[in-house]
């Protein structure tokens, strides 16, 4: 498996963890609790990307350029990201 897939399986399923299962039934469903959890579960994903890769010296193509894991790893967890927190937003009336 490519090392690009690799870690886009690996911020798939912490997502699909945390709006899955994790966000759904917090006790009370804030703006902040939500970025908390996040916080923690983005980090649980990069200490993986960083486990899997660092030193390695594999370089992450982004289409237009290359980069490092932790780039890779950023870049592409925020865009898979967007659409989910907007949703899990508009669904529970979470004001931002």
């Amino acid at each position: 498996m490519p090392p690009e897939t690799t870690l886009l399986v690996v911020n798939a399923v912490f997502l699909a963890f945390a709006y899955g299962w994790v966000y759904p039934r917090l006790p009370e469903k804030t703006t902040s609790a939500i970025m908390a959890y996040d916080l923690a579960i983005g980090g649980a994903a990069l200490l993986v990307a960083g486990l899997l890769y660092w030193g390695s010296g594999v370089a992450f193509s982004l289409i237009l350029f290359d980069v490092n894991w932790l780039f890779f790893s950023i870049i592409t967890m925020t865009i898979m990201e967007v659409p989910l927190f907007l949703w899990l937003m508009k669904t529970y009336d979470i004001e931002l």
